[in-house]
């Protein structure tokens, strides 16, 4: 394993940005200080002008595999992911076949292992006849429960108000759900085929699955997780209403019940369905600048606690088909840190709050072990951005299996210039290095 002596980066972590020397040994951070002597032969790297910063750690990504690998891939996802500056990601569950079994959970962890270049962690999936299934995993080895209370594939969605009950009452971990009322998903798109015929496009998406449908079902959630005193952590925000169910006034550490805004949700909104159509067809849907911009602030305020991407791939010719077939979701791991930093450049958060959203929040939050953090003693999960190079998206640099990004043809004005799973370099100015492989999570719980 290599050691590396980072010279001269300014490094944002714990609300403080300053200049100092970043000194990797035996993949975790050895020494942070103003200057550290080359005297163990490390490999140097003049970060002078750059900014060093922990990766960031991705709560909600869906790599496809296995069984929908035509889309993406763990080795596929997660070097695109790394390629972004996400050293860690935990995946999800409505995969084929699901991971509704501890045998199936475990064949996610084996393939992760054999070609996963970031760190990994999966959730357990739910149904509405699974629990003592549930019951079985050790969940100190996994990152959390996932509920789609919304729509799902296949058995996924617990709709059944018993299973529910059940679970929050039985399951001592952190909880994540999806929530969207599906009931009134079915009566609002009825509604709107009844009236304008079943050749609708994408523009009608944040009608059908409006504020309405979120918030019935995140009350829903929040109102029985305090009922059970459950740790619940509620998914990928997308309507200002929905902000009322959540508080920024008692710590992160106190808290039984978290939320989290995805890079789609803080960046679009319903106008760009015109130009965009599916290829931003996201469940939630993604809403008005009112909506965004509201997330955005609440992101900024505390009470949204985590940043994450909700990564989900589908092919140019699934998206290419007519709203009501094509599937919702896309792929954002390759570019969500640099259009945080394009919202920090047009002066809506600051660089602290990124990392805090990003990194340190995520793994207090999971309660994963030595990540997170730039500190000594902790693996070198790290990343360098250029703040002066620009980065345009293109065909040519895009790294999903799917090919193609809603971002395509943006100039971020800043890139990711070495990203380092593990205290190994992984990711190198445009290039990702082939061989290295990362490390299941743990969990101080």
């Amino acid at each position: 394993m290599s050691s590396y002596l980072i010279k001269q980066a300014t490094l944002i972590n714990e609300g403080e940005i300053f200049v100092s020397d970043v000194l990797i040994e035996d993949g975790r951070i050895a020494k942070i200080e103003r200057e550290i002597d080359n005297d163990t032969k490390a490999i140097e790297i003049n970060a002078e002008g750059l900014y060093l910063v922990p990766g960031a750690i991705d709560d909600q990504v869906h790599f496809r595999e296995p069984g929908l690998t035509h889309k993406g891939e763990i080795y596929t996802e997660s070097k695109a992911a790394v390629a972004g500056g996400i050293t860690s990601y935990m995946e999800m569950p409505n995969t084929n076949p699901q991971a509704t079994t501890v045998e199936e959970l475990n064949k996610k962890y084996e393939r992760a292992g054999q070609c996963s270049i970031a760190n990994y962690s999966f959730f357990m999936g739910t149904t509405n006849h699974n629990l003592e299934e549930i019951k079985k995993i050790d969940f100190k080895t996994v990152c959390g429960l996932k509920i789609f209370m919304g729509s799902s594939t296949g058995d996924m969605l617990v709709d059944n108000q018993n299973t529910l009950e059940n679970i929050f009452t039985n399951v001592n971990t952190l909880i994540a759900t999806h929530c969207e009322f599906d009931p009134q998903v079915k009566i609002n798109q009825q509604r709107i085929i009844e009236e304008y015929g079943e050749d609708i496009d994408a523009t009608f998406h944040s009608i059908i699955r409006d504020e309405e449908v979120c918030y019935m079902s995140s009350k829903l959630a929040v109102d029985m997780a305090k009922k059970h005193n459950t740790r619940l952590h509620i998914l990928h925000i997308s309507s200002a209403k929905e902000l009322a169910l959540f508080t920024n006034k008692i710590p992160l550490k106190d808290k039984r019940i978290t939320a989290e805004a995805c890079i789609h949700h803080l960046w679009f909104t319903d106008e760009d369905y015109k130009t965009k159509g599916n290829f931003i067809k996201w469940n939630p849907a993604v809403k008005t600048r009112y909506d965004r911009d509201n997330i955005l602030e609440a992101v900024v305020d505390g009470r949204i606690d985590v940043i994450a991407t909700d990564h989900a791939p589908h092919t140019i010719e699934e998206k290419s088909q007519s709203y009501l077939k094509a599937p919702s979701g896309g792929p954002l791991v390759q570019h969500a840190i640099q259009a945080m930093w394009d919202l920090h450049y047009q002066g809506k958060i600051t660089l602290e709050t990124i990392v805090q959203k990003m990194s340190h929040n995520v793994a207090d939050m999971f309660q994963i072990k030595d990540r997170g953090y730039i500190r000594e003693g902790y693996y070198a999960d790290l990343v360098l951005i250029n703040p002066k190079t620009t980065y345009k998206v293109t065909k040519s640099n895009i790294l999903y299996k799917c090919g193609w990004s809603p971002f395509e043809g943006h100039e971020f004005k800043a890139s990711v210039s070495k990203t380092f799973v593990n205290g190994e370099l992984v990711y190198d100015n445009g290039k990702v290095i082939e061989g290295k492989i990362g490390m299941r999570l743990s969990f101080n719980r």
